[in-house]
C-alpha cells in the first residue's frame, strides 16, 4: 500500500507519541523522582543493608535459574525438533504453559503443592522449607522463565538442520561429541537471546515471587518486592531509587543484547 508523505509523517507521530506516553513519560519520571535529591541520595538508598540483601537475592536466583533453565531448555529443543514420541504435542503445550497462566496463579499452585498443607508439605517436618523461603522463589521464577530457552533455540534447530549431525556421527563422532562440536555452536545465538530473555524476567518478576516469599526486608526480599514495599510504606523516595537500580539492570541486559546482535551481524 502506497501512503502519500503526510500519512507516512503522521503515522510516525502517532507511534511516536504512543511509545512517548506508555514508555518514556513513565521512565522520564521515574528518573526525575530518583534524582531530585541527588546522586548521593539515590546511592545512599541503594546501598542500604536492605537493598543490598535485595539485590544480592536478586542475583541468587538469577544464578540458580538461569544454569537449570538452559539445561532444560535445550534438551527439550532437541527433543521436540528431533524426536519424534508420544506426547510431543503435549509437551509443546506444557512449555508455553506460562505464557497463558498468570504469575499469582503459578504463585497460588505452588502454595498448594509445597505449602504445610500441601502435597508435599511434608517436607517442613524434615527441615526442608519450600514456601516462604528460597526454594520457593527460584521454583516460581523457573516456571515463568521456562519457554524463554526453549522457543528462542527451537526455530534454530529447525532452520540448521540435522546434516552435519548426521555427518559427525557418520564419521564416527559420539552423541556427547556431535552436541558439542557441531549442534552447540549452532544454537549459540539463540541460546544467547534466550538466556538474556531469562534474566530480563527472572529480575523483574513479581506476581509468582510475592505469593511464595514472607517479604521480609533483609532476607527474603528481591529488588521488585523491595520497590513494592519501600511505595507502600509511604517511602517513595527509596522506592523510586530500587526501581532505577532494576532499571539499571535491565538496560544493561538491553545494551548487552543488542551488542550481540550486531556481532552476530558481522559474523555472518
Amino acid at each position: 500500500m502506497n501512503l502519500s508523505l503526510p500519512a507516512k509523517l503522521s503515522l510516525r507521530v502517532v507511534a511516536l507519541a504512543y511509545l512517548g506516553v506508555l514508555l518514556l513519560l513513565p521512565i522520564a519520571v521515574i528518573l526525575w523522582r530518583t534524582f531530585e535529591r541527588g546522586i548521593g541520595a539515590f546511592i545512599d538508598s541503594i546501598t542500604t543493608p536492605a537493598a543490598i540483601s535485595a539485590l544480592n537475592l536478586s542475583l541468587t536466583i538469577l544464578l540458580i535459574v538461569v544454569p537449570l533453565n538452559v539445561i532444560f531448555g535445550v534438551v527439550t529443543a532437541i527433543a521436540l525438533v528431533r524426536g519424534r514420541f508420544p506426547g510431543r504435542r503435549i509437551l509443546q503445550s506444557v512449555v508455553d504453559l506460562p505464557f497463558a497462566v498468570s504469575p499469582v496463579v503459578v504463585g497460588v499452585s505452588l502454595v498448594l503443592l509445597w505449602g504445610v498443607n500441601g502435597w508435599f508439605g511434608g517436607l517442613e517436618s524434615l527441615g526442608i522449607k519450600v514456601i516462604f523461603s528460597l526454594p520457593g522463589m527460584v521454583l516460581a521464577t523457573i516456571f515463568v522463565t521456562l519457554p524463554f530457552v526453549v522457543r528462542e533455540v527451537e526455530p534454530v534447530l529447525h532452520e540448521i538442520g540435522d546434516d552435519q549431525e548426521q555427518a559427525a556421527a557418520t564419521l564416527g563422532a559420539s552423541g556427547w561429541q556431535t552436541f558439542w562440536r557441531v549442534t552447540l555452536p549452532a544454537i549459540r545465538w539463540g541460546l544467547t537471546y534466550g538466556v538474556i530473555l531469562t534474566v530480563a524476567r527472572s529480575l523483574g518478576e513479581f506476581g509468582a515471587v510475592i505469593i511464595v516469599s514472607s517479604n521480609f526486608a533483609g532476607s527474603s526480599q528481591t529488588l521488585t518486592l523491595l520497590v513494592h514495599s519501600r511505595y507502600h510504606e509511604a517511602r517513595e523516595f527509596d522506592a523510586y531509587a530500587a526501581a532505577t537500580l532494576l532499571m539499571g539492570l535491565a538496560l544493561i541486559t538491553l545494551l548487552l543484547m543488542t551488542l550481540l546482535d550486531r556481532k552476530k551481524g558481522v559474523s555472518k
